[in-house]
């Protein structure tokens, strides 16, 4: 048995929504600190979904994936921040969020898996987008860094409940919740595809 244990991810989740007295600048701003940047991707459901389905594709392709997806997705949306907060053009950034939706999600529905590095190409396309988006909203928060960082924790924990979520549903009739799911979620990305 794995020396990691679930009770280990709910002790983590705790200590990371405790806020700390000393961190007098967590809510800083009209958009900055922290906690702005920790519920902001908690507020939009786009990118809920599309974190969500990294978590839980990886979970479903099993091996390495279960971690080297959600791993690389964040660490490749701050590249796309970073672009974002250069103002270097990126055309179709919202078509590119919702594209990341319907992929992700027909990824999971159709079971496919295919090489691990091609998987992270598909996401680190995915993570510039998203990236992008969240970085040109950086240089109005009153503190980019502290906002950033919320930001890629609260990501980081929605990937979490995506694998446990897939770890739990691949043992559900075969993965059959998994791949239900995953179709409803690419539906949801049609959706903000076409509005």
């Amino acid at each position: 048995m794995s020396p990691f244990k679930i009770s280990h991810v709910w002790a983590l989740v705790l200590i990371l929504l405790i806020p700390s007295v000393a961190e007098a600048h967590l809510l800083t701003g009209e958009g900055g600190g922290f906690l702005h940047g920790f519920e902001h991707p908690l507020s939009g459901l786009d990118h809920m979904l599309a974190m969500f389905c990294v978590g839980l594709w990886g979970a479903q392709m099993g091996g390495r994936s279960v971690w080297s997806l959600p791993i690389a997705f964040p660490l490749i949306m701050v590249a796309g921040g970073v672009l974002g907060i250069a103002g270097v053009p990126l055309p179709a950034v919202e078509s590119g969020i919702a594209l990341s939706i319907v992929v992700l999600g027909l990824a999971i529905a159709l079971l496919w898996r295919p090489p691990e590095w091609l998987a992270l190409v598909v996401i680190g396309v995915f993570a510039i987008f998203h990236g992008y988006a969240h970085g040109a909203e950086l240089p109005n928060a009153a503190d980019p860094a502290d906002y950033a960082f919320g930001f890629v924790v609260a990501t980081g924990l929605i990937h979490l409940a995506g694998i446990a979520v897939g770890l739990g549903f691949l043992k559900v009739q075969k993965g059959q919740l998994a791949r239900a799911l995953g179709g409803v979620i690419s539906l949801g990305g049609i959706y903000f595809f076409v509005s």
